[in-house]
């Protein structure tokens, strides 16, 4: 997976992106409980089970990458087409990391990627998430919603 230009946010810190194994799941999981974990305990829907699952189901690990910060393991994206849309399953960044603009410069890659398919991008997020206005700062319009999640969808060449 190719990286975009990099841009002063990202020449600051080194984000670069690595392919995930079968092997990596459990630690896909730990992450994905970590950054969810606000979120979901707001809304009353923290289970670290359901997590697990909702992770596993369709699971493919060729579509998901990790995202490395400075070396370090800060997040993992899933990105897999799906009919006539690239479908963003999952974009997680470690509490840890979250504010330093990895999940900004992981977008910025992961909509060239979509562009150069010629493929809008799908994603939902959970209401009340703050990824909700990180999506629609990205370009992303609701489309709909279900009882817990927003759904969006950025149109092939978007502006930011």
């Amino acid at each position: 997976m190719a990286i975009v230009n990099k841009s002063s946010v990202e020449q600051a810190c080194d984000i670069t992106f690595a392919s995930v194994t079968k092997q990596d799941f459990e630690s896909l999981v730990a992450l994905r409980i970590a950054a969810m974990r606000d979120s979901l305990e707001r809304v009353g829907r923290f289970d670290p089970v359901r997590a697990r699952e909702r992770l596993k189901s369709g699971f493919k690990a060729e579509y998901a990458r990790h995202i490395l910060f400075n070396g370090a393991h800060a997040g993992f994206f899933v990105l897999k087409p799906s009919g006539q849309v690239m479908l963003l399953d999952h974009l997680y960044i470690h509490p840890d990391y979250q504010g330093q603009g990895i999940g900004a410069m992981t977008m910025i890659n992961i909509i060239a990627q979509a562009d150069a398919l010629g493929l809008p991008i799908q994603v939902s997020a959970l209401k009340g998430s703050r990824s909700n206005h990180f999506y629609q700062s990205h370009g992303f319009v609701e489309t709909g919603e279900s009882e817990w999640d927003i759904c969006y969808l950025r149109a092939l060449g978007t502006e930011m």
